[in-house]
């Protein structure tokens, strides 16, 4: 008797897992990958040495815009973006000044994410009177009115310069931090693979380190990244106030040098305006990263974000 030969069964081939592809995520790195060549380009084919006062003419508008009024130049084509009233071309001061700002944001959000995330994980993690100490420091920092204390301290520094400016907007950087790290060790704590290590012997330094750390990473991230937006906003507002570096070029600064000198009231809005542009493809590019980062560790702003 012939045997029914049965058709070979379909191997189900392994798929990849492409949820890490998130559209904003991707969108905001590129924005700020084209942020960061435009100043890595720019020392190369651009003499970045124009960004010092009185080595350009004054007054100068961009190229293809006409003067706003009397004792401007016409525009020249050595400096396509103009200059100011100090002489400072102002394509030199955005390739300088961009990467000066968002340097001050990273060093005053890894300060502050590093002692959040530590302080975070402690009172999560260990919980009664460690727990009660970080809570009752972190909430009374964050009531305080950073802003006016940043004004006041930066006021009686003799001179500030990039690293002192994010040493001290790393003063008002972690608690945030602190809070939503300690929020998701609550929950990691009790979970199964924790337990297991503490039923083998583990020591709470290697729980914390090998067990916790790791899933903590996304978070982290999506912290850091919305950490550094925050920072970089808040350095921007006291150095138009004119507290901050002075020795070299920022974003910031710049803008404050153009509303000393009465640019609005001058017309002159390529002083004011194209750091401002910049401040905003660099404030999109993180909070669209921070958005990103944030629905891939969180499964229902991812669903309804996919939605």
């Amino acid at each position: 008797m012939n045997e029914v030969e049965h058709p070979p069964e379909e191997v189900a081939l392994p798929t990849r897992d492409y949820s890490w592809l998130n559209g904003k995520l991707i969108a905001g790195a590129t924005i700020l990958l084209c942020v960061l060549l435009f100043t890595l380009l720019g020392r190369l084919f651009w003499d970045v040495t124009l960004a010092r006062v009185a080595s350009c003419p004054l007054n100068l508008p961009p190229i293809g815009f006409t003067m706003p009024g009397p004792g401007f130049q016409p525009a020249q084509a050595a400096h396509p973006l103009g200059t100011e009233s100090s002489g400072r071309d102002m394509l030199a001061l955005l390739i300088t000044g961009t990467p000066n700002s968002m340097l001050i944001g990273l060093i005053a959000a890894a300060i502050g994410i590093a002692v959040g995330t530590m302080l975070g994980m402690a009172a999560g993690f260990l919980g009664g009177w460690v727990d009660a100490v970080v809570r009752i420091c972190s909430d009374a920092v964050i009531t305080i009115p950073s802003l006016a204390v940043l004004i006041v301290i930066s006021s009686y520094v003799s001179e500030i310069d990039i690293k002192s400016m994010g040493l001290l907007l790393a003063l008002f950087a972690w608690p945030g931090a602190t809070r939503v790290i300690r929020a998701q060790v609550l929950t990691l704590r009790e979970r199964g693979y924790v337990q297991m290590a503490r039923l083998s012997g583990a020591s709470t330094p290697e729980i914390l380190v090998c067990e916790l750390l790791p899933n903590l990473l996304p978070f982290i991230a999506a912290t850091f990244t919305a950490s550094v937006s925050g920072n970089i906003l808040a350095a921007t507002g006291l150095e138009a106030l004119g507290l901050g570096p002075s020795r070299v070029p920022t974003l910031g600064m710049t803008i404050f040098y153009a509303i000393r000198g009465a640019a609005i009231l001058r017309g002159m809005w390529w002083w004011w305006g194209l750091p401002i542009l910049m401040l905003m493809l660099v404030f999109t590019g993180l909070f669209l990263m921070a958005i990103g980062l944030d629905e891939l560790v969180n499964p229902r702003l991812r669903g309804s974000g996919d939605a």
